[in-house]
């Protein structure tokens, strides 16, 4: 959306006035189109930089406004999130060591932005989703306070309702209940334009979607959201059931989602894509518009076709078509890739970038029609099914054959692209330095999600889910400032972790969520056993509602038995007999110092975390002895290292003591 003053229509005239101008948009465009009006020499690309802002703690850090207004620099702007930030590079010709200038730029920007921030005592971190994420932290508080965000997120409420669902399957599994869709904004990308010609957009069009899924199993980077393993990129699966306006209905029919892939091949041109997103989506943003377009575009005067702009901006394509002027008064075309991740370093991004950008340059070469040799239907499960499952996934490729996406990529992607950078004129340096990037990713089968599973999975051996989490986003600040591709990174260690306070956790970040409950109507036989089989000591009960409505000990299941053994004639009971109503229960933004408090000053062992009635989850004292566990075994390491550093400061002195003695003795 730019900086453009955005509202919602206040009243039906506002709506069909707004209408009218994005019909006059279209009108006027197809115009130009007819005219040749368009740029078609220097092609361009560019790019736009999402950042995460997080703590010393790596959690979210909502000081954009106070960076931006210290930055006080034209290439950063707001993003929807207060713990976002966004970088916009300059656009290059599309020829020589454009992709160096672009990382050099880019780089030039983050050491800007690391400094501003660090002096805010903020970190900067390059990632599609942020581990240390928490739902906490995507409460209206943290929205960006400027109009055109609350103007978009209660256009998205009045189509969907305030209740957003998540559900997400991978390795481990998320179902989860928001009330803004403030929870887009844990995504954070690199989005690549590529300017293109109006004659060669079709063609281009449809090449950026055939290649969307092998160009995504190679750079993904956001295989995690609020401690869960999901999709290999998270990122497509969130955003699509973020912003998802649909409502649901009993009977089947169709209606496409606001994220979207799309539904076909382009044929005709750029308008196909405006067309039918017109017709799909309502307006959800309007603003005033007097220019009159038609009448720009009689008097030779390019428009800036704001109604178009402001309706594009809420249609969230993978693969974006964009209009705009260039600097020298003409308008030209683009395609945005919103495909590609943030991160993991700044040479991963445009390693990234020149991949896509070479394959859609070259592909021409190699299949000058792709829609006579490729099925649309396949192109778009090849592209679920990736960001599902990752590198390594098959791909239905071209002439109908099924391809591992590692041998696509390595046998006959790369070829592809170098062909494609070649004949834009690129440097063989960059072409080399990039290309070789992806290959030795392929090759090791390490991207950044991979890393992230990885890291975790070893982390989890010797940490909680919490400083497993933290360690990650620690290991990730450190890689990146090694400027090495992520294939090169060691996996993240506990070590990575410089100084750790679980002090500032909250409830929801330790609880346990893989909780056993029964109902009111069991017999405590049931509940004794299943405390034996899972070696636990408390059990929730719950209503058909999942609220929660008492709490069962071991202690009182003990007595109970013992009760029975010494009085053969006493009744039979059930849980409800014997279990605590209204248990104490707290809540999960609590921090864990007040979840201390209220279990010693309740003298209780057990609290169950409660929202809006509902359980959420459990503390107990094993959760505090893993973290009082790990806290110690850093607080020993720590010992054992200043010691051996003090060891070898003193062995240094003395060597130099030595040293100095021996001159001395030579002196006399």
């Amino acid at each position: 959306m730019g900086v453009q003053e955005v509202k919602i229509a206040s009243n039906q005239k506002e709506l069909n006035n707004f209408t009218r101008c994005l019909l006059k948009d279209i009108q006027a465009l197809e115009k130009m189109l007819e005219d040749d009006w368009f740029e078609k020499s220097p092609i361009r690309i560019g790019a736009e930089q999402e950042i995460c802002l997080v703590d010393e703690h790596g959690k979210p850090a909502p000081m954009s406004m106070e960076i931006l207004e210290a930055l006080n620099h034209p290439s950063f702007t707001t993003e929807l999130s207060r713990f976002n930030i966004e970088a916009n590079l300059s656009p290059v010709t599309f020829t020589g060591n454009c992709f160096t200038q672009i990382q050099n730029e880019l780089d030039s920007l983050m050491e800007t932005i690391i400094k501003t921030a660090h002096d805010l005592d903020t970190r900067v971190i390059l990632t599609g989703i942020l581990p240390t994420i928490r739902k906490f932290d995507l409460e209206l508080e943290n929205l960006t306070p400027i109009d055109r965000y609350y103007a978009l997120l209660q256009a998205i409420e009045r189509l969907r309702g305030k209740v957003y669902e998540l559900k997400i399957e991978g390795l481990d599994e998320l179902n989860l209940k928001h009330d803004s869709a403030l929870i887009e904004a844990c995504n954070t990308s690199f989005q690549v334009h590529l300017q293109v010609t109006p004659d060669e957009f079709v063609d281009k069009y449809n090449i950026a979607q055939a290649i969307s899924a092998p160009v995504l199993a190679v750079s993904s980077n956001s295989p995690m959201l609020f401690g869960k393993r999901l999709w290999n990129e998270t990122r497509i699966a969130l955003f699509q059931q973020s912003v998802d306006t649909r409502i649901t209905n009993e009977h089947l029919r169709y209606t496409s989602p606001r994220v979207t892939f799309g539904n076909g091949w382009v044929r005709n041109s750029i308008l196909d894509l405006y067309k039918e997103d017109i017709v799909r989506f309502k307006v959800l943003l309007t603003t005033n518009i007097e220019e009159d377009v038609l009448e720009a575009v009689n008097n030779k005067k390019t428009p800036s076709l704001r109604a178009l702009s402001i309706h594009n901006s809420t249609v969230y394509r993978w693969n974006r078509p964009c209009y705009g002027i260039s600097p020298n008064g003409q308008p030209h075309l683009r395609i945005e890739n919103r495909i590609l991740p943030s991160g993991p370093t700044t040479v991963d991004e445009i390693a990234n970038a020149a991949f896509w950008v070479g394959l859609i340059n070259g592909f021409p070469e190699a299949y000058p029609d792709v829609t006579k040799v490729l099925e649309f239907d396949d192109v778009k499960t090849n592209f679920i099914k990736t960001a599902r499952n990752g590198l390594g996934s098959k791909h239905h490729w071209v002439h109908g054959k099924t391809v591992n996406d590692v041998e696509l990529i390595q046998k006959e992607l790369l070829p592809i692209a170098k062909i494609g950078l070649q004949k834009a004129k690129v440097d063989e340096n960059d072409i080399n330095k990039y290309l070789e990037i992806i290959e030795e990713r392929t090759e090791t089968g390490m991207n950044g999600s991979r890393w992230m599973l990885k890291s975790y999975s070893k982390l989890l051996k010797e940490s909680t889910k919490e400083e497993a989490t933290t360690a990650i986003v620690a290991g990730m600040a450190f890689n990146q400032k090694t400027k090495k591709p992520v294939h090169e990174w060691k996996l993240a260690s506990i070590q990575d972790i410089a100084d750790w306070h679980p002090t500032s956790l909250l409830v929801e970040e330790f609880m346990t969520t893989d909780i056993f409950t029964v109902s009111k109507d069991e017999i405590p036989e049931f509940s004794a056993d299943m405390m034996d089989w899972r070696r636990i000591r408390y059990l929730p009960i719950e209503n058909e509602q999942g609220e929660l409505i008492g709490l069962i000990t071991s202690r009182q299941l003990l007595r109970y038995f013992s009760t029975m053994y010494k009085n053969e004639k006493m009744d039979y009971k059930t849980i409800k007999d014997l279990m605590i109503q209204n248990p104490i229960t707290i809540a999960p933004e609590a921090t864990i110092i007040e979840a201390i408090d209220v279990m010693n000053s309740s003298q209780i062992g057990c609290l169950p975390v409660v929202n809006n009635k509902k359980l959420v989850g459990i503390i107990t004292e094993s959760n505090f002895l893993s973290i009082t566990s790990s806290l110690l075994k850093r607080l020993a390491a720590k010992k054992k290292k200043n010691a051996r550093r003090e060891e070898k400061e003193m062995k240094e002195a003395q060597e130099n003591a030595s040293k100095a003695a021996v001159n001395t003795e030579k002196d006399k």
